[in-house]
Formats: structure tokens, sequence, C-alpha cells
């Protein structure tokens, strides 16, 4: 820097008369064209000619501008000279060198600098540091470092050139190095050196050793130094550290323009106007006055600071002192106005300047971006145009993020050919913003193709393409396009770690995030809250708690999204106390929540069903102000609804804005999900069309109510709506749709939907898969998904989790065991919602002990796993195993919920623990707090009739706290066949009909009591009646899987091709059986015909031909698996017990009530089902 002050006061200006022989803008270089002859000669001899001498020191007498005469002078020495024996000194050489700095002639600089090397044999400090300051002025920084490297001695002014050097030309680190260089040199800095210094600190935000150089500057003196004492302001504000600034700031002992400019600017950047406006007014109260980077940088603060009449006070001081004229301050205000919302102040100011540069058009349009205003944005751009205003590349980076924001396809078209037309398109600002609104409007193509023809790719445009992959869900390429970048020279940056963890989160690796992880710890990038934030968020997302925690005990300055990362880690985890233990932790550091800090502590709280807890949130959600925030009072209506509490969920939509869509949806789903159709129904005919803001989000969350009530026609002319604006090719309606087709049971047109869809992402084949499985096309569902991960695209949770329940549902092992092996590829064994669905899967495949080894294993269990767990056991008649599991759930602190008593009670009902049973019941509302629902009582019901205990069961009906439904008189009819008791069969069977009059099975159960009591009359009267009311009975089928295909059978099926195989296989059985003791059950034959024609058909039942059938076709001694759609008749447990003991193989039965493992003669269920 002291190079550069000296060589500025050593420009002359012309006092004499005399006029130069050229004008600047007419000399002439100086002539080296002809160097290789007789001028190369001249440099040689290392000597000028006397008259070049001569002429020189009489312009110097003169005091002449050496940038206008010594070009005639030195033109003229170099075409006639003759040769002096006297060598020139270094001051002309110095002159000479400055003459050429300020021709930024560096080719006649590097000819003097061969004439130096020529004269001399080593260069001193002072001709070294001006000629490292005619390479850095003319941007030839290597050979700046060269000379200065030759140096033999080298004074403060040549370090402090080569250091201002590299901070100009952005080096900073390089400058920093340089400076350890120069104390190990034994050169101190002085003042010109520091503020370098603090620059490259300030530049880099590297505090640590800003501040060590702050240490040095008092150690040496210099700290009192205005320049030192301005450069330090800036460094501390600019690294974040504004309290150190301030107390460096006030400890100066003389303050300048700069100083306090600083301490303003610093303020603006951490977005505290309020005290950037103290500074200014205290800076009007003294003598200092503003200039117009003071004023710009208050103006800014303002902005930020939001206080509307603060910056309009500024606006008339701006007047008041006459900057108002100068355009960059003329952008600032503009600025200002624009970001505060005061439209009308904007035009009134635009009106007034009588010539708007583009910067003021640039100011105004970036402000609209920035605060959503994107529509005025464009219409700016085109009264921009309209002006005969030419747009520049900052333009168009502002004009993309305004069409990226509203989706705007058509007007990002428009802008890339203008960019084209004008050769904008490779510019890296352009390029970027270009691949950011292509992903952002759904048209990754696109984005790839601007992304591809970039000749130059730097960090943001990495970054958008990179953002541009996550934001569509294609996760996989955006890590992937991640190590391409790590290939190239090209740093990452926070916002590219951002990214790419996002994309690690999504797939839930959980590897490749550590190995991201490992990356950003070696270049540096842990400190940064952002990139911390990030960590925390894909660990969660991976399941990874222990490794969330790590990285967020290790932040050393945590904001308000380091603690919403880790609170919404904890929810999503099933770790729901948790996350209200450091909610509590957040307030108790004062760090104030967000909304979408409410949102996740809500949802806590909706998880552990803590309606107490809730409510004292919603207090302080509500003195916090946050209540009216859309995504909060959407979170609460949620909240109370899943608590059961919907007069609560009420009040909060009643107190809200009536303008937020996913206001309408939660509580339209809050009353079908609880039972009040009617309401939901009116609920949504209310609903004003002027609500739906016309994007996708809304739309998603309507057809979401609608899929939840199965409004079908509310969901058909809302996809006419959709269709008629031109929403129905966006991926995310396009997804909606098909979910809310599907739930409506309209499997066709979800499927149509799903077909005609341009683009399709993770949520879509999520919504067909489980809307296949949903409507029972199980096997469609895991044919597509195969066929998904053909076509490149990877499944997620969701989409595993839908398949595997399909899998239980048809039930197909051998599907369920490759989707088992696809979730442990894919990395998400360790899911518990995917655990969960393998303990299910394997429970409804007949593989019992394989769903305990999931279940154990699982890292992290919660009520869901439980509930699997134990259903599981008693769907196969392990009750006491049931129960201890049960009681195991309780002592580890899980609270069950409704569903773990379902299964505690059908295991207890299953075998016949009708003191347990009642035990269990009882302790719901007297231990746990719940009213028990009407399937637990029917569960009851079955647990009683199944026992023998009738009468007590029909008590136990008729003193029911609500009104009994058709499912638990339909348990007592059951039980009634089992037990043959027709007077309580026939009172059963009327409350059913009353309740369901076209109800088959109902028919069916009371036909089969009069068949077993031979009352063949009332038969026949019931099945007229199923006759004249078209009812039409359940066709028993069985089933059974070999070799990945299903073969079904009917009674006395024989259409099968191998049917005499299995027919003669039953035969060989029956007498295998017999001659062991079997004897036939021919009162399960419930027709009216001979003894002999009673055999055939039992003979003839569906189950042994396929158990017949899996003798014939699966390996000898291997268990197979036989599955039948009603409740297994007597004779064939009988048989199939006697069959497992003559062929010693153990065959598994599903019927429409549990399985059946039958070995050794013996079943599981020990005759009691």
């Amino acid at each position: 820097m002291g190079v550069a002050v000296a060589i500025s006061a050593s420009s002359l200006c012309l006092t004499q008369s005399e006029k130069p022989r050229q004008s600047c803008q007419e000399h002439r270089p100086l002539q080296v064209h002809n160097l290789h002859s007789t001028h190369f000669n001249f440099l040689n001899q290392g000597v000028f000619s006397v008259r070049y001498l001569q002429r020189y020191r009489q312009q110097e007498s003169k005091s002449f501008c050496f940038k206008h005469n010594s070009t005639v002078v030195v033109e003229e020495t170099l075409e006639d000279f003759h040769i002096v024996e006297q060598s020139v000194d270094s001051r002309t050489y110095a002159r000479l060198l400055q003459e050429c700095i300020g021709r930024k002639s560096l080719l006649e600089g590097k000819v003097i600098h061969a004439h130096i090397l020529k004269a001399r044999n080593e260069i001193d400090s002072y001709l070294g540091s001006n000629l490292v300051n005619l390479y850095v002025k003319c941007h030839s920084l290597e050979d700046a470092r060269q000379v200065f490297d030759k140096m033999r001695e080298r004074n403060v002014v040549s370090w402090t050139a080569m250091i201002a050097a590299y901070v100009q030309n952005g080096y900073c680190e390089e400058a920093l190095e340089l400076m350890d260089l120069m104390q190990q040199a034994g050169t101190m800095p002085d003042q010109f050196t520091f503020p370098c210094l603090l620059k490259a600190c300030g530049v880099m935000e590297d505090l640590v050793v800003g501040q060590m150089v702050h240490g040095i500057a008092i150690k040496t003196g210099f700290e009192s130094d205005v320049c030192v004492g301005c450069a330090l302001v800036d460094m501390y504000a600019k690294c974040g550290s504004v309290a150190d600034a301030r107390q460096v700031f006030e400890a100066m002992p003389e303050r300048n323009t700069i100083s306090w400019t600083s301490m303003i600017a610093g303020y603006g950047e951490i977005g505290n106007g309020e005290e950037a406006l103290k500074i200014f007014r205290q800076m009007q109260m003294g003598t200092t006055k503003p200039n117009r980077v003071t004023l710009i940088s208050v103006l800014k603060a303002s902005t930020g600071f939001g206080n509307v009449e603060q910056g309009k006070q500024l606006h008339t001081h701006i007047i008041k002192t006459g900057f108002d004229s100068d355009l960059s301050i003329q952008s600032a205000v503009v600025a200002m106005y624009a970001k505060s919302g005061c439209f009308e102040d904007v035009s009134k100011i635009f009106s007034k300047i009588p010539k708007v540069d583009l910067l003021a058009w640039n100011s105004m349009i970036t402000a609209f971006v920035q605060n959503g205003y994107n529509h005025e944005a464009l219409y700016s751009f085109s009264q921009m145009q309209f002006e005969l205003m030419k747009p520049n590349q900052f333009t168009f980076a502002s004009i993309l993020r305004a069409c990226a924001s509203i989706r705007a396809l058509k007007q990002s078209k428009e802008v890339h050919a203008y960019c084209i037309k004008n050769g904008l398109d490779s510019d890296i600002f352009v390029g970027s913003a270009l691949v950011d609104t292509y992903a952002k409007c759904n048209r990754l193509l696109d984005a790839c193709t601007v992304f591809d023809k970039l000749p130059h790719k730097e960090v943001v445009s990495w970054t958008a393409m990179i953002g541009g992959y996550v934001q569509n869900e294609h996760h996989e390429e955006a890590i992937k396009l991640f190590c391409q970048m790590q290939c190239t020279n090209v740093m990452a940056d926070a916002f590219t770690f951002a990214n790419v963890l996002s994309a690690c989160a999504s797939l839930k690796a959980r590897q490749q995030g550590k190995q991201v992880h490992v990356h950003i710890v070696k270049i540096g990038f842990e400190e940064n809250v952002a990139v911390g934030n990030s960590l925390v968020t894909m660990y969660a997302e991976c399941g990874n708690m222990e490794d969330a925690y790590k990285v967020f005990n290790k932040m050393t300055d945590k904001n308000v999204v380091s603690w919403t990362a880790i609170i919404a880690g904890c929810e999503k985890n099933g770790l729901g106390n948790e996350a209200l233990k450091v909610f509590e932790e957040m307030l108790f550091d004062s760090i104030k929540p967000n909304q979408f800090t409410f949102v996740s502590v809500i949802k806590a709280c909706m998880s552990l069903k803590n309606l107490r807890y809730g409510k004292q949130l919603h207090a302080y959600i509500r003195k916090s102000g946050f209540e009216i925030d859309s995504f909060v009072g959407s979170a609460l209506v949620e909240m109370y609804a899943e608590c059961g509490s919907i007069e609560d969920a009420w009040k909060v939509f009643d107190n809200s804005a009536k303008d937020n869509a996913l206001l309408w949806s939660e509580m339209i789903v809050a009353y079908a999900e609880n039972g009040y159709d009617n309401e939901a129904l009116s609920l949504l005919c209310k609903m004003e069309p002027a609500y739906m803001k016309e994007n996708h989000f809304t739309f998603s969350s309507i057809l979401k109510a609608c899929a939840s009530l199965g409004a079908l026609e509310q969901g058909k002319g809302l996809h006419a709506y959709v269709i008629k604006i031109g929403l129905e090719s966006d991926v995310f309606v396009g997804s909606s749709l098909v979910d809310m087709y599907a739930k409506c049971r309209s499997i066709d047109d979800a499927s149509k939907m799903f077909n005609q869809m341009p683009e399709r992402n993770i949520v879509s084949w999520n919504a067909i898969f489980a809307g296949y499985a949903r409507n029972g096309y199980c096997q469609e569902a895991v044919k597509l998904f195969w066929k998904m991960q053909v076509g490149g695209m990877k499944p997620d949770q969701f989409s595993l989790v839908s398949i595997l329940t399909a899998c239980a549902a048809l039930p197909a092992l051998a599907q369920g065991l490759k989707v088992h092996a696809c979730v442990i590829k894919t990395g998400y064994e360790l899911n518990t919602a995917v655990g969960n669905a393998i303990v299910t899967m394997y429970a409804k495949c007949g593989c019992i002990k394989d769903s305990y080894k999931v279940f154990e294993r699982m890292p992290e269990r919660n009520v869901v796993s439980w509930n699997a767990m134990i259903t599981g056991y008693a769907q196969h008649g392990c009750g006491k195993e049931a129960i201890q599991l049960f009681e195991e759930m309780l002592q580890i602190g899980i609270e069950p919920n409704h569903i773990t008593f379902v299964g505690v009670l059908s295991a207890c009902s299953h075998v016949g623990l009708v003191c347990e049973g009642r035990h269990y019941f009882i302790s719901m509302s007297q231990v746990h707090g719940m009213e028990p629902r009407v399937e637990h009582y029917a569960c009851m019901v079955d647990l009683l009739g199944r026992a023998g205990h009738l009468d007590e069961a029909e008590d136990f009906i008729k003193e029911m706290p609500f009104e009994s439904n058709a499912l638990v008189w339909r348990t007592l009819l059951g039980a009634c066949r089992v037990h043959y008791n027709l007077d309580l069969g026939k009172r059963a069977a009327e409350c059913v009909l009353a309740l369901e009059p076209e109800d088959t099975a109902t028919y069916v159960l009371l036909s089969n009591i009069y068949a077993v009591l031979g009352r063949w009359e009332d038969v026949a009267k019931v099945r007229k009646m199923m006759k004249d009311r078209k009812l039409k009975k359940e066709q028993g089928l069985s089933w059974i899987e070999v070799k990945n295909r299903v073969h079904t059978f009917v009674v006395g099926d024989r259409a099968h091709p191998q049917t005499e195989e299995i027919y003669s296989k039953l035969e060989e059985l029956t007498g295998q059986i017999k001659e062991a003791g079997y004897f036939p059950d021919t009162s399960f034959v419930l027709h009216n015909v001979e003894e002999v024609q009673k055999e055939d058909f039992l003979f003839q039942h569906s189950e042994k031909l396929a158990i017949a059938f899996g003798l014939l076709s699966t390996p000898a001694g291997a268990p197979f698996q036989v599955i039948k759609n009603l409740r297994m008749c007597g004779d064939c447990h009988n048989v199939t017990k006697y069959i497992s003991m003559v062929v010693g193989r153990e065959i598994v039965v599903r019927d429409a009530s549990r399985f059946h493992h039958f070995k050794d003669g013996l079943c599981s269920c020990g005759d009691y089902w």
C-alpha cells in the first residue's frame, strides 16, 4: 500500500503552458519493434544517450507530467541515440516504470526490466518494489512474485507491495502466508501492511487469524492508526464478530468516515438494522460527514430492519444533503422501499429520477424477488424493456429467480431465448439461474442441457444443478454429480454441502453421508452453521440420532435451525419425549423458536398423544404470535384431532385466517378421521375457490381431504379444475390425484392418471403402490414395484412399506424375501417403519420365528413395532408369548395404544385365556386411562363366546356404553355356530341383519347352524331369502404359491393341469390317514345328502386339494403354506393333522381368522379356534 501511495504522489500535473507533443488519446507506444537491431545493442550497453539524459533533466526541472512527455523523449531517444558511458540511476528507472504503470504497458515494462537486469547484478529493495508494483498493476502476479523472490533485500515496502497484490487479486490465503514469511524475515508490518492483512482476513472470514493480526498491531503500536483502526472494524464486522468491531470502534482515538461506515455496514450484515441506525445518528451528531457509501450502507441496514418510517426519515436526510441525485443512492432508496413493500413510494421515486439507470432497475427487480413479489418483478422487467433499457446478467439472474418461484415456465423460456440472443446464456450467473429455474419448473432435462453447455462451471453452477436433482428427487444423480465436482478444481461451498447432504438424507444413505462428512471436516467446513445443520438433519433422517447428537453438541454456534433440526430428528425417530426435552433446553438457552420448531414439537405431542403438553405449547405459541402461521395452525388442528379433542381443533380453525388451503384440508381430514363425516363434507362444500391458490401445494392439500373422506365426486371436480388451469402435468398434483382416486376406491382412474403422468417421482410411484395394495390388487403392486426399479427409480421407505404390506396381504413369502433383500441393499434395514413392515410381512406369511428375529434385531422399536409382534403372535395362536411380550413392553416404558390391546385380547381369545383377557380389558381404563372401543368389546365377545360363555357374552354386549354394531353381533353369531346355540344365534342374526340387511356372512352362519342341527327346511328358507335379495355366498378358495406362481383351488376343482395327480394323491393320503385312525366328520357337510355323498364332498374341499398339490410340488420334507379365504372346517383341520403325521412334514394353513401350524399330528391352535 505504501508503494501505491508513493506512486500516486509522484504523478505531477502540467504546470507550464508548453503543450505535450501528443495528447493522451493519441500518444504512441514506445517503439520496441526494432529492438532486435541497434536498439537491442543499446540495451546491452546499459547506458542512455546524453541527448536523452539532457531532455529528461529538462523535463524534470520543468515539472512536466511524465505520462505525457516521457513518451516523446523516450521515442526520440530510441530513434537517434548514441552511446555514452553513463549508467542510469534507480530513480530514473523508477520514473520509467511509473510511466509504464500509467500506460498499463506490460511489454514496455518488461523491456525496462530486461535493461535493469543487464545493467545490474542485483535489484535493490527500491527498484524491486517498483517492479513488483508494475507487474501487479499490469495483472501479471506471477512475474511480480518472481521479482519479489529474487530480491536480495526486502523492506517493509516490498513486503507490503506483494501482500497488497495478493489481496487485490483475491489470493487472500497467499497474502496471509506471506505475512508469516515476513515475520520470519524479521520485518514488522507498518500502517500500510496491516489494512491489507486485515482485508484478507475479512474476505476469508477468518476471525482467528484476524485476531492474531490485531494482536501484532497492538504490539507494534499501530492499533491507534486511523487506517488500521478502520481495517480492524471492517475485518471484525465481516467475520460476524460485531461486538469486537464495536469495541475497536469505541476505542479509536480518531474516527473518520470509513470507520463509521464500516461499523454501520457490520451491523447491517448481521441484520441488526436498529443498532446500525443508532450508529448513524451518533455520526450525524459529530463532525464527520457521511459519504455516499455510508448512506448506501445505512439504507441497506434500514431495509433489513424493516422499519419503513426510519427509512423514510433517512430518505429525507439524503434529499436535504444533496445526495439524492447520486445514481447508486437512488438505487439503494428504490431497493429500500421495494423491500418494505412500499410500491407507491417506489413509483414516485422512479418518476422523479430523470434518467433511471440499470442499477436502479436491478435494485427494484431484485427487491421484488427477495420479498416474494415475483409478478411485480416480471412487470418491472417488461417496463424496463419498454424504456429500452438493456438488461445485464444480474437482471436476468433476478428475473429467472422470479420465474422459478412461481413456476413460470413459459416466461423462463422467453428469458432464456433473450439471453441466447444477447450472448448471455454462457454467463455463470445467468447459466446457474437458468439451471435452477428449469429444475424448479420440473424440466430437469432442460436444466441438464444448460448446465452441460456452460463453458466454465463454478461452484454456483454446480450447486444449482445438484440442487435441481435434489428438488426433483433424483437424489442418486445429485450425489454422482457431487462426486464429479470433486474431480474438478472447484471447491464446494456451504450450499453445495447442504444439497448433497439433503440427497443423502432422502436416500437414507448413511454411509455416503458419512463420506461427505469426512470431506467437510477435511476442508474445514465443519464449523459452518448451515453445514452443521445439514449434517444433523442427514443423520436424523438416516435414523442415526447418536451421530446427529455428536454433530449438534460439537457445534459452537447453534441457531434456531440447529435446534429445530435436532428436535425434528427426535420426533421423526419416535423419540417424542426427547424432542420435548430438547425444546425445553432450547428455551432455557434463550433461543426463540420459529414456526418450523413449533411444528416439530406439536408433532411430538401428537405422537405421544400428550394433550396436556400440547395445550401448554399452544398457549406459548399464542403468546409468541405464531398461531396465525398457516403451518403451525394446521399442525395444531392435526394434533388436537389425533388426541381426540375435535372441539379444540375446531377452535384453532375457527380463530385462524380462512385463506389457508392447508388449514381447511387438515380440519376436513380431522372431521373425517374422527367419524364426523357430515361435518367434513359440509366443510368441503363451504370451502371457497378463492382460498385455492393456483399452485401444487394447495391442490395437494385439498385432494388429501377428498381422499380422506372418500369424496370421489368432489375429487373429480377438482381434477377438472386442475386440467383447466394447466396443472395436471405437475408431478405433485398428479401424485395427489392418483392417491385421491385410489383412496376413493376408483383404482381404474388412479391407474389411468398414473399412466398419463408425463413425469413421475417417487411420490407418484408410492401413491399407486399404496392404492393397489389398499384395493386388493397386491399382485399388481408387486409387479409394478419391480418395474419401477428396472426404470432406474430407487424405492424409499414408503415404497418398501407399501410393497411389504402387499406381500403380507397376498401372502407372498418369496416376493417378501426379495423385498427384504432390497431393503438391506438400499440401506433401510435400520428404518423403524420398514422394520415394522418386515415383522408384519413374515408374521402374515406364516414365518413367526423369522418375524421375531427381525423384531429382536431392530435398533429402535416404537409402539407400532411391539403391536406388530404381539398381533403376529396372536394370529399364530401364541397367546402366552404375546402376553409375555406385552408385559415386557410395559416394563421398558412403552405406552400401549388401542391397537396393542386389540392384539392382546385377540391372543387371549385364540388360546382361551378368559381370566387374563378380563384383566387386560379392565386395565385399559383403570391403569392406562383409555376407554375401550367397539373393537375391544368385539374381542371380549369373541373370547367369551369361544370359551362357551355365550350368555355372559350377550350380557356383555347389552352393557356396552355405546350402541353395539354389526361386528359385535356377528362375532357372537360365529360363537353360536361353534357351540350350536340356535336360539341365541337367531337373536344375534336378527340384530346383525337389522343393522346390515345385505350381510351375506350372517345368512351363511345362520344357515350353517340350521344345517348342523338337521333343520333342512329352515336352511332352505334362509337360502331362499338370500336368493330373493340377490345375495351370493362367498366361494371358498384355497391357494398355494410354488416357484413364484400362485395355484388356486375351489371345492371339487378339476381345472388344474395336474388334476389327475392331485386326486390320486388325495386317495393315497385318505387311505394312509384312515389306517392311522382318521374318521370323516360329515357334520361339516352342510347339504341334505346321503352319508356316502357327504364323504365325497369332504374329500373335495379346496384346502385338501391345495395340500395334495403342495405335497406333489415341493421338496420332500420341506414345510409349505396354504391360504384359505374362509374359516377352515373341522374335518379339514383333523385331516391336516393326520397328513402332517403320516408324511412327516410341517404344513401351515392360514384361514380367515388365524394361522394353524400342523406338525406330527398336532396343531398349534390346540384344536381351539
